[in-house]
């Protein structure tokens, strides 16, 4: 059996997967209840299953939580995890860029799509919104852009006079009050930004793209973008359980 995780800033997501790579438990936690000193209970539903695991792939943006939870899963569970970046990833993919300067979690992104046809623009909707080019099997480097949550977050935190808002999908670029013009901003601000970005990088390279949109916000700028979007929301644990072939 695989056990599968993921640490990103705002989520992290613990899988276990059976030999045949079927996805058998799934738990996404707040990434920050992991810096807490009682964590004892959280890998409960992995207990019937630790004599059984022969394999584990992570990728951690977050080192002292990715710390926390490795001594936590080789006390409990008696296993060893292991991060992504800890192996040789030119086997299977060509880095253009400093790998340490590059976030795991969008290595695994890019991970999951290549091939030796296909060129990708991978779109993650998390804390910062990325993004990252794949050309067949070459990674040639990315765009990191602030997160659409984190700056509304800040935005209502710094405004005195702007109440809490959930991003929604709007349709009136004008608002008639405070909420539904930080909506439309928002909406209408980052739809530009993401549409801007995917055209520049189909200019720079002059070729054809698949654009996959993941993470929290991707299902909400799917239907406003003039392109052929594909949403995967688990595209960074589909890139660690391809690696787990190449350890």
């Amino acid at each position: 059996m695989y056990l599968i995780g993921d640490i990103g800033n705002t989520e992290t997501k613990i899988c276990l997967f059976d030999n045949k790579k079927k996805l058998l438990k799934k738990k996404i936690f707040d990434t920050n209840s992991f810096e807490k000193v009682n964590l004892s209970d959280k890998f409960k539903f992995l207990n019937l299953y630790k004599k059984k695991i022969d394999k584990t792939m992570f990728s951690s943006v977050v080192p002292n939580v990715y710390k926390n939870i490795k001594g936590l899963i080789k006390k409990k569970l008696k296993v060893e995890i292991k991060e992504l970046k800890q192996f040789n990833l030119k086997k299977i993919l060509k880095i253009e860029v400093n790998t340490i300067q590059v976030g795991s979690d969008r290595l695994a992104n890019a991970i999951s799509v290549i091939n030796n046809k296909d060129n990708f623009i991978i779109l993650d909707f998390g804390t910062a919104t990325t993004f990252d080019v794949v050309l067949k099997n070459k990674y040639k480097g990315g765009i990191i852009a602030p997160g659409v949550n984190l700056s509304l977050k800040t935005l209502v935190a710094k405004a005195k006079l702007i109440p809490n808002t959930k991003l929604t999908k709007v349709k009136n670029i004008i608002g008639k009050n405070t909420q539904n013009a930080v909506r439309s901003g928002f909406y209408w601000g980052y739809q530009g930004l993401i549409e801007n970005m995917i055209n520049l990088i189909e200019k720079k390279y002059k070729k054809n793209f698949k654009i996959i949109f993941t993470g929290g916000l991707s299902y909400l700028f799917k239907d406003t973008i003039k392109k052929k979007i594909k949403v995967d929301r688990d595209l960074t644990i589909k890139g660690l359980v391809r690696l787990i072939d190449f350890i």
